[in-house]
């Protein structure tokens, strides 16, 4: 799937029938591939790690384009189950035009990032502070999700909810990964600004970019941390309210046994003094409600 793009007066807009300035390919197909290999001369190994998740963040300087590999994370699923996955963009910047390849379709230039921009260059830049938007995007939704989560285990008596956490610490450590890769990446990207073609304003705008991709780690170090941190009390919640609930149905064992007790010992088929007396049932009752109360006492007195 392709979509094409044209930067008319400093916006980012859809175009159709005209020459673009930007292609987007979204999880190619093999002759799109072959495409993009002959007729920009993209390194086929390079476009592979356009696609590839695993990929670490990097920039190549080939003799007629530039090759960034970006991290990005994926858009969230009901069957990833609470796990948060990472994804890799590539961008390949020639003179001319930008083409863009990712896994999966993002809605890049719906953000209010790109209201102003003029160059191919500045758009390249703009989608490594997109990524970094997205990424603190969700780590907000992490956060909310992991306090909703622990509510619900403070009166949990199941492992579900511990693996719903346990998913998303999984996923906290993906996102420092990604960022720390992105952080390497625009180190790099500063050593290149010439060859990239970043104006002076363009370079003013990478350090604000790494500035936010510091804070945007910093933030996920944190909540991984916190979230780490939490999880032993948290199981100890879960195992605290299964003992309180055994001991809750052991008291109502003990409490039903008492009373069949006294009664069992009455109902043996041997003589016992009140068996002939016109109460004899009244009182037997008597005694199983008085042995009962009595445990219920006892068991009060001890709790205390």
């Amino acid at each position: 799937m392709v979509k094409l793009y044209n930067i008319v007066e400093s916006r980012v807009t859809e175009c159709v029938g005209t020459k673009e300035n930007i292609a987007v390919y979204i999880n190619p197909d093999e002759k799109e591939r072959r495409y993009l290999i002959q007729q920009y001369q993209i390194d086929e190994h390079t476009l592979q790690s356009a696609l590839d998740p695993d990929e670490l963040s990097r920039i190549e300087i080939e003799s007629n384009h530039v090759a960034i590999i970006l991290k990005v994370p994926v858009n969230y699923q009901a069957e990833h189950a609470f796990e948060f996955l990472v994804s890799s963009m590539g961008m390949f910047l020639f003179e001319k035009v930008l083409i863009i390849v990712m896994a999966e379709d993002l809605p890049i230039f719906d953000s209010k990032t790109f209201a102003r921009v003029s160059r191919l260059a500045e758009t390249m830049l703009k989608i490594v502070s997109y990524s970094i938007f997205r990424f603190l995007e969700h780590l907000r939704v992490i956060d909310m999700v992991s306090d909703e989560l622990g509510e619900k285990i403070s009166t949990s008596m199941e492992n579900t909810y511990l693996l719903n956490l346990f998913a998303l610490e999984k996923s906290l450590v993906y996102y420092q990964n990604a960022i720390n890769s992105n952080s390497v990446l625009i180190e790099k990207m500063k050593i290149y600004t010439q060859r990239i073609g970043f104006t002076v304003d363009d370079t003013e705008l990478l350090d604000d970019v790494t500035i936010e991709n510091t804070q945007c780690y910093k933030q996920a170090e944190i909540y991984s941390n916190i979230l780490a941190s939490m999880m032993d009390a948290r199981v100890s919640i879960v195992n605290n309210n299964l003992n309180i609930l055994m001991k809750k149905l052991t008291m109502i064992t003990i409490a039903i046994m008492v009373p069949t007790f006294v009664v069992s010992a009455f109902s043996m088929n041997v003589s016992f003094p009140i068996q002939r007396h016109p109460q004899a049932f009244w009182i037997i009752l008597g005694i199983a409600c008085v042995a009962m109360a009595g445990f219920f006492f006892f068991f009060l007195r001890t709790k205390k």
